[in-house]
């Protein structure tokens, strides 16, 4: 097997056809393994994240007030110092990992030469030639830059040049309210960086729950994040050394900094795919068979963000390790309905099942309970103000159907519901089962409460319904 790329989906395959006894060859066009994952996109916002709210003593505020610092004087040096070393930690294990694997590796930009061979072209300019029984096209996306913005690498980036800072900004404007954009503006915004956020369409994040969204928003709008919703970028010039956004209906958004985040396309214009019979979308991007990720040609797979939605690195991994499977005959089972999704803003969002919104629309009967966070002993002791967890039940067979949360360690909590949900459990788990305390995780058990004491006798289970008509004295 030759795998184009080694971000986590070329990662996940290469390691899984060695360990099926394949010889496995990875190609990566830069000097380091981990592909945009490792070095731009992933671990390098998750880590300027956690630098920025240990720095800070964001999480400590509730108690201490919006005054409080860890450290009074924060500089881009601060955050990349931190950054550099975990990527370098990143890289070692990825090393590693292939050498305990027997996996090899070359360094250089491939091309398709025809279905099966591969022409590898190194900086140094040599250039050597692979032949492939199978093929995974793993290269993963980079940001779309369009002409009419004016990126230096300065005062106007995108996501590629955020990470390699040399000044803290005073103010930020984010173009683009996808994840990565909503990312990057809720951490500028926890170093105190007068933010705005400027997204075209009516509302975004989608996918989100409606509610949860709301809470998100509100969360943003007190600490002084601006929304330019529904706004279009007409120009972006720079007056006095400062880029200046103008926005249709004659509004401007001046700030130190412009970051573009407004989509991304897949890094496959050097790959020469017309050699192999493969064609891209507008957005370079390839068509794969979902259950497998095989390509229109049987033999070449693809994985990971070239293929677009859902573009998670959780995701992505479990794809590579598909794809291998398949490639090489490996019985796989079939893989459970539900994953997480994971927003690393600040505050965190992580959601798995239906929103609220898609159970409405297939008019299945339902009901919601919510927890706040501050509802929790443990909530107390964090000095948490927000947080919010909202688990929709169906009234019918009281199955989980989603649940949704927002607030300090909302990534890690969500993987309760997720099982609950892939193992087909009821709103009876989380009323029946205990949890350690004090826990946010209790937050869970609230939200149980909180739905069972609104749903109707008729839902109720016969002891439940007994208890619900009983005098006050018995429900005590």
């Amino acid at each position: 097997m030759v795998v184009i790329g080694s971000g986590p989906s070329g990662r996940r395959a290469s390691v899984q056809a060695a360990k099926l006894g394949r010889s496995v060859l990875v190609i990566e066009k830069n000097a380091k393994l981990g592909g945009v994952s490792v070095h731009t996109g992933t671990i390098p916002s998750k880590t300027l994240r956690e630098t920025v709210l240990n720095l800070t003593g964001y999480r400590e505020r509730g108690f201490y007030g919006l005054a409080y610092r860890a450290k009074q004087d924060i500089a881009a040096g601060d955050l990349m110092s931190r950054l550099n070393k975990t990527l370098d930690h990143e890289v070692q294990g990825l090393d590693h990992q292939f050498m305990r694997n027997r996996v090899h590796t070359m360094h250089g930009v491939a091309r398709f030469l025809d279905p099966h061979e591969i022409e590898i072209t190194a900086d140094a300019g040599e250039v050597h030639r692979v032949r492939g029984e199978r093929i995974v096209i793993a290269v993963g996306t980079r940001p779309h830059r369009p002409d009419h913005v004016p990126f230096d690498n300065r005062t106007v980036l995108d996501s590629d040049g955020i990470v390699a800072l040399q000044q803290l900004p005073n103010s930020l404007a984010v173009i683009g309210a996808g994840v990565i954009g909503v990312e990057y503006a809720t951490i500028f915004s926890a170093l105190d960086v007068r933010v705005t956020l400027i997204e075209p369409r009516e509302s975004f994040l989608d996918f989100i729950d409606r509610e949860l969204m709301s809470e998100f928003v509100y969360q943003l709008r007190d600490r002084g994040v601006s929304f330019r919703i529904g706004d279009t970028v007409e120009q972006i010039r720079m007056e006095m050394g400062q880029p200046v956004v103008m926005l249709s209906g004659g509004r401007r958004v001046r700030a130190e900094m412009v970051l573009y985040t407004a989509g991304r396309v897949g890094a496959t214009d050097a790959l020469e795919l017309s050699n192999c019979g493969l064609k891209v979308d507008n957005r370079g991007r390839l068509a794969v068979n979902p259950q497998t990720f095989q390509t229109s040609v049987p033999h070449i797979y693809a994985t990971g963000d070239v293929i677009g939605f859902p573009s998670l690195a959780s995701t992505s991994l479990e794809q590579g390790r598909i794809a291998a499977c398949h490639a090489f005959g490996a019985q796989l089972p079939p893989a459970p309905k539900f994953f997480p999704y994971g927003i690393y803003s600040v505050p965190e969002i992580s959601t798995v099942g239906m929103t609220e919104e898609e159970v409405r629309q297939k008019n299945i009967a339902y009901e919601c309970g919510l927890a706040r966070f501050r509802e929790t002993s443990r909530g107390h002791i964090m000095g948490i103000q927000g947080g919010l967890l909202k688990m929709i039940v169906s009234l019918d067979s009281r199955k989980l159907l989603g649940v949704h949360i927002v607030g300090e360690g909302a990534t890690e909590l969500v993987h309760i519901g997720q099982a609950v949900l892939n193992l087909g459990g009821t709103l009876d788990y989380f009323l029946e089962n205990t949890f350690n305390y004090p826990t946010l995780a209790e937050a869970y058990k609230i939200a149980a409460l909180d739905a069972w004491n609104r749903m109707t006798p008729r839902t109720l289970r016969p002891e439940e319904a007994a208890l619900e008509n009983a005098p006050p004295e018995a429900a005590d």
